[in-house]
């Protein structure tokens, strides 16, 4: 492929995986296999799809925050505590292999589609929270900062079920606190793999102008359409997800 090819091919791929990102989450389906397709080794293709998910989360986080959807200040500690999970998460990785939760995380991803699928009202309003916010963020923002680092596929996923279930918060909320948690998340990942050498900017930039674009348009999408219009969306990419993780560990 001549250089023109790969970055109009990079660029339409962020832009796409952008919007369904905002969305619903899952846009490392389409990013990483195309990273991979146009020649980077695994390790590159991984550390480069961080820097431009960030930028892709940047810009969705950014949009919400902006709209009053998001207020920073309720979400410091969850965002503290997330960061600190990452870090941990990112080293404990280059200690250990993840082989369980490639085993375990597909089935538990399957069971939110199916969980969603079978709750209609699920997200479609807000509800009393379960726990306070504070704890809420001390067990998951930890937790889940942890396993992005670690290891990452559905995370997205795993956050907005948690808010919606425990925070009660209706599914377009959800989606927008997601993004802000994500972005913290991604960025410390990507340091961590730019530490180590592993992203390609000259191979990401593209990707990563497609995906603020996209991310822009998924962000206006979510706030205008509102929770009829990402629930079908958001079990499509939870099965979609399960489905590829299931492919890649025993096929």
């Amino acid at each position: 492929m001549s250089q023109w090819t790969i970055v109009l091919i990079t660029f339409t791929t962020g832009l796409v995986a952008g919007v369904l990102n905002t969305i619903a989450g899952g846009g490392g389906l389409i990013t990483v296999p195309v990273l991979l397709a146009v020649g980077l080794p695994p390790q590159f293709a991984l550390g480069t799809n961080k820097f431009q998910a960030s930028i892709g989360s940047f810009t969705s986080t950014g949009y919400f925050v902006r709209k009053g959807v998001v207020r920073l200040g309720e979400i410091k500690w969850g965002l503290l505590l997330t960061a600190i999970g990452a870090v941990a998460g990112s080293w404990t990785v280059q200690q250990i292999h993840s082989e369980l939760l490639a085993d375990v995380i597909p089935f538990l991803l399957l069971s939110i589609a199916v969980y969603s699928i079978f709750s209609p009202a699920l997200g479609v309003r807000d509800v009393h929270p379960k726990i306070s916010e504070t704890k809420f963020y001390a067990i998951f923002g930890f937790a889940f900062g942890f396993y992005d680092g670690f290891f990452g596929p559905g995370v997205g996923t795993f956050w907005a079920m948690a808010f919606v279930l425990l925070l009660g918060y209706n599914l377009m909320k959800a989606t927008a606190y997601t993004k802000v948690v994500n972005f913290t998340s991604n960025l410390i990942s990507f340091f961590m793999f730019w530490y180590g050498g592993f992203v390609l900017f000259g191979s990401g930039i593209a990707m990563a102008i497609g995906q603020m674009i996209g991310s822009q348009i998924g962000s206006v999408l979510v706030l205008k359409k509102g929770t009829n219009f990402i629930r079908p969306i958001f079990i499509t990419m939870v099965l979609l997800t399960t489905l590829k993780l299931i492919y890649d560990r025993y096929f």
